[in-house]
């Protein structure tokens, strides 16, 4: 039983691109506070699975290609299947391709918008299926966090699919906060900012670039996915439950500046 607002013990999380980064976090912040984890992506996510299971919860991998629609389905019902239930969406998983919009190929557009958008739509709509008769049943509300970014709300430069896709995730994700609020779903996004992953060590090895992003944040020092994993676990309780179709910048204050 929960005691606080903010306690997720007998709430399931699906979580894509669990494996490191902000995805690892997530799973392990929500973990933390009760939640058990399937951890979903084409990559293994062994490690996240230990850390969760050390936590005294439970940790499914499955195994899925999000770079189509194709595996949606099958992931949603695995999940249910083995853990019983769905409560928690994390939509994390996402690819970044950069070139000049003057050069951008086709084929780097509909493989970011794939993954970044339609993938997530589509997981969503699947996971609220499932969510929505749960409710209807006097179960708690469903919960669907979508990682959006601080492309949601600038224009950044040589990633013209990732900034749209970005951009999408925040006009669906307020769409489906409109719908789905009725029916027992809170939707809601976080943008990170600049957060300290393998995916952002080269840029933190640029001495130049490093000293930039750091004078452009208030905070002064780059996030950890830890920051991003409090944020997923107030939007995923019951702490957030009148919170709807809201993009929550978890950046330092570089938005602000």
């Amino acid at each position: 039983m929960a005691t606080t607002p903010f306690d997720l013990t007998g709430r399931t999380a699906l979580v894509t691109g669990a494996n490191t980064g902000i995805g690892q976090g997530i799973a392990i912040a929500l973990a933390q506070a009760g939640a058990d984890i399937a951890a979903v992506g084409r990559s293994p996510a062994d490690g996240t699975a230990e850390q969760v299971r050390a936590l005294g919860r439970r940790c499914e991998l499955v195994s899925a290609d999000l770079s189509s629609i194709e595996p949606v389905t099958e992931v949603v019902d695995t999940v249910v299947g083995k853990l019983g239930r769905l409560d928690i969406l994390v939509n994390n998983a996402g690819i970044i391709r950069r070139e000049d919009a003057l050069d951008f190929s086709e084929e780097d557009w509909d493989a970011v918008m794939d993954t970044n958008l339609k993938t997530l739509f589509f997981l969503c709509q699947a996971a609220a299926r499932h969510m929505t008769g749960w409710a209807s049943q006097g179960g708690e509300r469903g919960k669907i966090v979508n990682i959006a970014s601080m492309l949601t709300f600038q224009g950044g430069i040589r990633v013209p699919s990732y900034t749209a896709s970005k951009s999408g995730v925040g006009g669906l994700t307020k769409l489906m906060a409109n719908e789905w609020a009725p029916r027992g779903i809170n939707v809601n996004a976080i943008a990170p900012g600049y957060i300290a992953t393998n995916n952002t060590a080269a840029l933190q090895a640029d001495e130049t670039r490093n000293r930039q992003i750091l004078e452009r944040i208030p905070e002064q020092r780059w996030g950890d996915p830890a920051d991003i994993g409090g944020a997923s676990v107030f939007l995923a309780s019951r702490a957030a439950d009148y919170v709807q179709g809201h993009i929550l910048a978890v950046d330092g204050g570089w938005l602000a500046r």
